[in-house]
Order: C-alpha cells, then sequence, then structure tokens
C-alpha cells in the first residue's frame, strides 16, 4: 500500500490522537481490536528507545538500507543516491524531509545534538563512527528487529519501542484505551487467586517467594 493509500484510510486528527497515547496501549487496543495476531508487527529487544523523554512518535515511513562496513573502490565516501532524496521529499508530512525519527536495527550517534532536535531515535545502540555508511537501496520492505515495514505503513514508538499501527483502524485505537483498562481491572476482580509481585526482601536466590 503506497503512502498516499495509507494516508486516504486514516481519519482527519488520528494522528493528533495517536500522539496522546503510549505505544503499550496502542499495542493493547491493537489486540482488543483483534486485527492480526498478538506477537508481530513491533520491534523487539535487538531495538531500544534512545528518546525516551520525548512525546511519542506518529508517522508514515520512508523505508530504505545502509551499509556501513564496505569502503568505497575509490576515494573516501560513496556518492549519495539523489533519487532517494527525491523520494523522501515526494512523501507527505510528517515525513520525509520533515523527519520526525529514525528505526534502524544498527547504530546512531551524536546523541546529545540529535537530542535537542527532538528527533526520536530507535536503534540497537551507538557508534563512534559513521564508517562507511551509504545507501543501497529504498522504496521497498524492510524488517527492523522484528518489525516488518513498507513503504508508507504508519508507526507509532516510544520509550517502549515502535509498533506498526494498521491504517483502516487507526480512527479506533483512540476509542479503544479505557475499555481495554476497565476489561483489566474486572479480569483481576474475577481473579483473586492471581500471586502478585514478590517483595525484594522476601524473594530467594532461585527467584521464588
Amino acid at each position: 500500500m503506497s503512502t498516499d493509500q495509507t494516508i486516504g484510510q486514516v481519519p482527519p486528527g488520528s494522528l493528533d490522537q495517536l500522539r496522546t497515547l503510549d505505544a503499550c496501549t496502542v499495542s493493547n487496543a491493537i489486540e482488543r481490536l483483534d486485527v492480526r495476531l498478538r506477537n508481530e508487527e513491533f520491534t523487539d529487544i535487538s531495538v531500544r528507545c534512545l528518546s525516551p523523554n520525548l512525546l511519542p512518535m506518529v508517522g508514515y515511513a520512508a523505508t530504505g538500507r545502509i551499509r556501513p562496513a564496505a569502503a568505497p573502490i575509490a576515494r573516501y565516501c560513496y556518492y549519495d543516491h539523489i533519487d532517494f532524496w527525491e523520494s523522501l521529499a515526494a512523501i507527505p508530512a510528517p515525513c520525509a524531509l520533515g523527519c520526525i525519527g529514525y528505526v534502524i536495527n544498527g547504530a546512531v550517534r551524536d546523541l546529545p545534538g540529535i537530542g535537542r532536535t527532538e528527533f526520536h531515535l530507535f536503534a540497537s545502540g551507538v557508534s563512534v563512527s559513521l564508517a562507511y555508511a551509504h545507501v543501497v537501496d529504498f522504496g521497498g520492505p524492510v524488517q527492523v528487529g522484528g518489525l516488518r515495514a513498507n513503504p508508507g505503513d504508519l508507526l507509532h514508538g516510544d520509550l517502549h519501542g515502535v509498533v506498526s499501527v494498521p491504517a483502516a483502524i487507526a480512527g479506533e485505537i483512540p476509542k479503544c484505551p479505557s475499555k481495554s483498562a476497565t476489561a483489566k481491572t474486572r479480569r483481576r476482580g474475577r481473579h483473586p487467586s492471581v500471586v502478585p509481585p514478590c517483595r525484594r526482601q522476601s524473594t530467594s536466590r532461585e527467584g521464588r517467594c
């Protein structure tokens, strides 16, 4: 599905509403609406948020792949893909040259400077060097830490990670949180035998209470 098609499915105002929710609440709502399996379409522990103090990130994906390890045959760097930047410029906000975040199964750097711009970073770690990072291809499907993304996919991310939001239910998600919370409260009330979390002083070496 193209970005234009995704935007066409997302009701006006839904992005602003999604920004008021944390990623766990969004994930709970998607599960409640039962549109996919509960163990797919979100980043795993190999990708972590490096901008945890920012408000949630919500926008449409612009995908690409880079390679930092292979040195160029001549000179010291690779020439940029001009068509890559042109493709970014054609993507509607909030994305493209108005990018709000970066999700990668590799490393990033310059965290203090990037942090001052309120730009979201999700990565496997940090590095001191850019090495020979260059664009290999773009505009196709990618997989980053368990999250499969296509160009135009609607993504939500915060300190917990990044989750793909089905465009067809984006407008329904803000209506679900209170219902989901109520359902959890009722489930707790029906199951008084659930063991509460262990207190530190009563936890044995094997982790038993």
